[in-house]
C-alpha cells in the first residue's frame, strides 16, 4: 500500500491514531513490564517442561508446560513485531508528511518566481509596447510633416 496515494488527512488521522496507541503501549503504568515478565514465564515454563521430559519422561504436566510457554512466548513475539511496524510506519508517515510539506514550499516558491517573471516580462513588454507606439508616432508625424515639405517645396516651385 503506497502512502503516496493518500490525502493527507488520511496520513494525519492515521498518524493520531498510532501515535495514541504508541503512548498508550509506552505508558507510565505497568503494563509493557508485565508483558515482558509474562513472556519470560512463558520461557522458564518452555525450559521446565523440556527438564520435566528429561527426568520424568513424556507426562502431560510437561507437554502443557511447553504448550502455554510456546504460545506466550509466540504472543509476546508477535506483539513486539507488530510494535516494531508500527514504530517504522510512523517513521514513514512522517517522512511522507515531510516530504509533501518541502514539495508544497518548493512548488510555491517556484509559482512565486514564475510570477514575478512573469510580471518583470509584463512590464518590458509594456514599456516595449510604449516605445514601439512612440516610435510609430514619430515616424508617422515625421514622414507626414515630408510629405508637407514636399508639397510645400512643389507648390512653391511653381
Amino acid at each position: 500500500m503506497s502512502m503516496k496515494n493518500w490525502t493527507e488527512e488520511e496520513l494525519t488521522s492515521t498518524l493520531e491514531k498510532l501515535e495514541t496507541w504508541r503512548i498508550q503501549y509506552r505508558g507510565t503504568g505497568w503494563g509493557p513490564r508485565l508483558w515482558l515478565i509474562t513472556a519470560l514465564l512463558g520461557a522458564f515454563a518452555i525450559s521446565t517442561g523440556v527438564a520435566f521430559m528429561f527426568l520424568d519422561g513424556v507426562t502431560a504436566l510437561s507437554l502443557i508446560l511447553i504448550l502455554l510457554g510456546s504460545i506466550t512466548c509466540f504472543s509476546w513475539y508477535q506483539s513486539e513485531k507488530r510494535k516494531k511496524v508500527n514504530i517504522t510506519y510512523i517513521e514513514d508517515i512522517t517522512k511522507e508528511l515531510k516530504r509533501r510539506k518541502r514539495q508544497k514550499a518548493k512548488s510555491e516558491k517556484e509559482a512565486r518566481k514564475k510570477g514575478e517573471g512573469k510580471k518583470i516580462s509584463d512590464k518590458k513588454r509594456s514599456v516595449q509596447e510604449a516605445s514601439d507606439n512612440n516610435e510609430e508616432k514619430v515616424t508617422k508625424d515625421d514622414g507626414k510633416s515630408n510629405d508637407k515639405e514636399i508639397k510645400a517645396d512643389v507648390s512653391g516651385k511653381e
